[in-house]
């Protein structure tokens, strides 16, 4: 929604102004399509040089993510808490054995089951599953360190891949100023081929090819910038919730008692997704 109203405002304040101004939207809308042409042309064309077709396609599901906005919410950052606890508790309680059919068939266990967004986050079940699966073919041999960056190495990687549009985004909006001022001096060369014009046909000229600088910066700061920065974002919450879920897992190995745990995977999450540590506490005597 705030991206939709920003785009909104954007388009009033700078065209309104424009107007108010006195000026016509003739030249601009008689300049545009050939300019835009140019100028957004450029910008995908380097983007599918610049790129595999995976990256491309991610860069459309990264405009998804940018108007739909993080994937989870704050009752799924206390349910991934609350399964990695659980797991954690019967690893602790049951042994390896118990915990063994659960972590390699999580669509079948009873336990993953109780939370059905964490389970669709195929992403996140798998580092929890990974982990624990090497915990229990370890029988607990494993030391608490190698755990921790056998996980901080497989979230880097998948934060690797989220960041991908959000670069691509970014080095787009970097390149339009740059291809607008192209369509521009391309414009201004076809004005000089026509210098015997009179003057009124040349200004007209001469305005249709600025129309081309102009829409490279506007597209670059007013639109594509912003949505890579929104991406940014995006990603970075998307990002807590494998966080939280690391520090339930290390801090359980370290043997620290269930509050302590829970309070230092709740601790590292933002502000629009951190529990109260008595609200998340009376969520997991619920369970």
């Amino acid at each position: 929604m705030n991206v939709a109203i920003g785009m909104a405002v954007l388009l009033i304040t700078v065209f309104g102004g424009y107007l108010l101004g006195g000026g016509a939207m003739g030249p601009i809308l008689h300049a545009l399509p050939l300019e835009g042409m140019m100028i957004i042309g450029a910008a995908v064309g380097a983007l599918f040089a610049g790129n595999s077709m995976h990256e491309v396609k991610a860069v459309g599901g990264g405009f998804k993510r940018i108007f739909k906005g993080p994937q989870h919410n704050k009752q799924d950052h206390i349910d991934a808490i609350a399964l990695s606890t659980k797991l954690m508790k019967m690893l602790k309680s049951e042994g390896p054995v118990a915990l063994e059919s659960h972590v390699n068939d999580p669509a079948n266990s009873a336990i993953f089951a109780e939370y059905p967004n964490i389970l669709a986050n195929k992403p996140l079940t798998g580092l929890i599953c990974d982990t624990l699966t090497l915990i229990v073919v370890s029988s607990g041999t494993l030391e608490t360190h190698a755990v921790e960056d056998v996980m901080d190495h497989a979230m880097k990687t998948h934060f690797h891949d989220m960041a991908g549009p959000q670069h691509a985004l970014s080095t787009m909006a970097d390149a339009l100023p740059a291809l607008g001022i192209v369509a521009a001096v391309l414009g201004i060369v076809k004005t000089m081929g026509s210098i015997n014009e009179p003057p009124a046909i040349l200004g007209a000229m001469i305005g249709s090819a600025l129309v081309g600088t102009f829409l490279g910066v506007f597209l670059a700061y007013g639109v594509v910038g912003p949505l890579a920065g929104r991406l940014k974002q995006v990603n970075d919450a998307d990002e807590q919730i494998f966080q939280a879920v690391k520090q339930v897992i290390i801090a359980s190995l370290n043997g620290y008692p269930q509050p302590l745990v829970v309070e230092s995977a709740r601790a590292g999450l933002g502000h629009d997704f951190r529990p109260g540590l008595s609200e998340l506490l009376d969520s997991l005597r619920g369970r």
